[in-house]
């Protein structure tokens, strides 16, 4: 596939997209700095007629085909730095893809701009960035992604990550039993249950299969809040309600909140984001409910950690025994390059016992690191004991193990016993 940004062959009227683009930028003001004129671009863009819209969207939905023939997980288009090409990011590498043509930087600012509402117009202005899912119909089947528009240096950058079409099989992620008793709604009805990790490290994917889980073994409701929402479960023995901040909800600690009048079983928080959102989360699990939430945070320790210094200092305490309480399981995952190209998962497994319960309450959190070490049997695991787990399967090498590893030192230890 070859795209030229002068291609006529791309519109379904006579004038080309590059024609539109040009006449576009003839009709702004002169001598407006970056921001201003960023602002009169969006004005005209919102003034397109349905056509014209149709005809932008027609051209950045070729982009995301080649995204998915290609099985890329991540577009980048715009921006002052990608020397006017689309990239992707194809098994964990993202490079630009010349079969798509050059768009220069001015063009690539009127087709992100072309893809918001008024609303989210409105607020890439108040807050310089704006979050959003972007739908596909194909024939057989519907394409999402999650996308983030920001601004980058006075120009419009935009990342689209691809949303899974399926769920990910729950048995491929090769928890304990102990471990996804802990996920059921049928054997557990309250706790909270974290997944961490960087952005990129397959959260959503585990989240995602985690909740298709119960969803196909207990009846029950679920309600899930995300921003945006990605994939849309289809109710089987729950139903399923998903709200988008932004859209439906204002702000995740008010969907939480809202959501405990919904007669909920499970509540998902797509992410704990501030003090408030964490607060929010354990004070409805103590309401006698299930919550699942997701934080940026590499490891079990440093999750809990996190948390505590999150809330204000006269807090702390209150929340350090609430979090011993009511947590039940922290799943810290990693993505890592495997021998074949592909991506490979990696994960460290807290199952919160009367041990780990003590040690949060006593401030003794650094002694959680061994009690994960010492309780296999119990489904746990460090992250640097998955490493050599993947590297005696040959699904890594040294080298990715060793790059990835939080403990370094104990993962030369592991793997020299």
């Amino acid at each position: 596939m070859n795209i030229h940004s002068d291609d006529p062959s791309l519109l379904g009227s006579g004038s080309s997209v590059h024609d539109l683009f040009n006449r576009v930028l003839a009709q702004l003001p002169p001598q407006l700095d970056l921001m201003d004129h960023q602002a009169e671009l969006a004005e005209a863009v919102s003034r397109f007629t349905l056509a014209e819209r149709t005809q932008v969207r027609l051209l950045f939905e070729q982009f995301l085909v080649r995204m998915r023939e290609l099985n890329a997980s991540d577009i980048e288009i715009g921006g002052s730095t990608t020397g006017e090409k689309i990239w992707f990011r194809i098994d964990g590498r993202k490079l630009p893809r010349n079969e798509l043509g050059t768009w220069p930087i001015s063009f690539t600012d009127i087709i992100t701009h072309s893809l918001l509402t008024e609303k989210q117009r409105e607020r890439l202005f108040h807050r310089r960035a704006v979050d959003f899912s972007y739908t596909m119909q194909r024939p057989d089947v519907l394409w999402r992604w999650r996308a983030s528009l920001y601004f980058d240096l006075g120009h419009m950058a935009l990342n689209m990550r691809a949303i899974a079409g399926e769920i990910y099989p729950y048995q491929k992620l090769g928890f304990h039993p102990n471990i996804s008793r802990s996920f059921s709604l049928r054997h557990e009805k309250q706790g909270l249950i974290l997944l961490t990790g960087i952005t990129g490290s397959g959260k959503s994917t585990t989240l995602d299969s985690i909740i298709d889980a119960n969803n196909r073994s207990v009846e029950g409701h679920i309600v899930i809040i995300g921003d945006p929402i990605e994939f849309i479960h289809t109710s089987h023995m729950c139903i399923i309600r998903h709200r988008e901040v932004g859209r439906d909800v204002t702000s995740f600690k008010d969907g939480a909140v809202q959501a405990l009048r919904q007669d909920p079983d499970i509540i998902v928080v797509g992410e704990m984001r501030d003090p408030e959102t964490i607060m929010t989360c354990l004070e409805i699990v103590d309401t006698g409910h299930k919550v699942f939430s997701t934080l940026h945070t590499g490891s079990a320790v440093e999750t809990i950690d996190r948390m505590v210094a999150e809330s204000p200092a006269e807090e702390q305490e209150r929340v350090r025994n609430r979090l011993a309480d009511v947590l039940r399981v922290i799943i810290s995952q990693k993505l890592l390059p495997g021998v074949d190209g592909r991506l490979v998962l990696a994960k460290e497994v807290l199952l919160v016992t009367s041990s780990v319960r003590a040690a949060i309450r006593n401030k003794n959190v650094h002694e959680i690191y061994q009690m994960i070490s010492e309780s296999n049997k119990l489904g746990m695991i460090s992250l640097e004991q998955d490493l050599v787990r993947l590297l005696r399967e040959r699904l890594i090498d040294e080298k990715t193990a060793t790059d990835f590893a939080n403990n370094k030192k104990r993962f030369q230890e592991l793997i020299n016993q």
